[in-house]
């Protein structure tokens, strides 16, 4: 749960360095916000289907490597959805200031991978769940965008 903290926090620097404190705490905020949104709304729609993950599936788990044994529903991924829609937001927000920050999209594209690798997930899980969290990420921009400009003059 804390291993990606350092990330985040690195993420969270390059926002305040970017954009100064004020712009830099609202956009925390979304970020946080975003992050909020993306875990419940993937645990609506984990309940919703109800698809057991594959290393609980027992038609086919004796077939795939299982390293890792969560309990809870696997359609779809929300660390995929997750990492991708903050990878989203933080490339729509930081492109323009940091010239390698599309780099960052490995960091989701790996993390997507590990969930089949260990058996935690099919591979349509952590394609919809990438695809939602794009999504998600692209709203959240949106957002920082209309609160940054409505709100720039009388605020910061």
């Amino acid at each position: 749960m804390f291993t990606w903290i350092p990330l985040y926090l690195f993420l969270f620097y390059l926002i305040f360095k970017a954009f100064g404190w004020k712009k830099g705490l609202i956009l925390v905020l979304i970020t946080a916000l975003m992050v909020t949104f993306s875990d419940q709304f993937t645990n609506l729609i984990k309940h919703s289907f109800e698809r057991l993950r594959p290393n609980n599936d027992p038609s086919i788990n004796q077939f795939i490597r299982i390293l890792h044994t969560p309990k809870g529903f696997s359609f779809y991924s929300a660390h995929a959805g997750t990492s991708m829609a903050v990878t989203t937001f933080m490339y729509k927000t930081l492109k323009d200031k940091f010239q390698y920050i599309y780099l960052l999209y490995l960091w989701p594209v790996i993390f997507a991978y590990s969930r089949i690798y260990v058996g935690v997930h099919f591979p349509t899980d952590v394609l919809t769940g990438a695809l939602t969290g794009f999504l998600i990420g692209l709203f959240f921009y949106k957002i920082s965008q209309y609160i940054l400009k409505k709100y720039e003059s009388s605020i910061l």
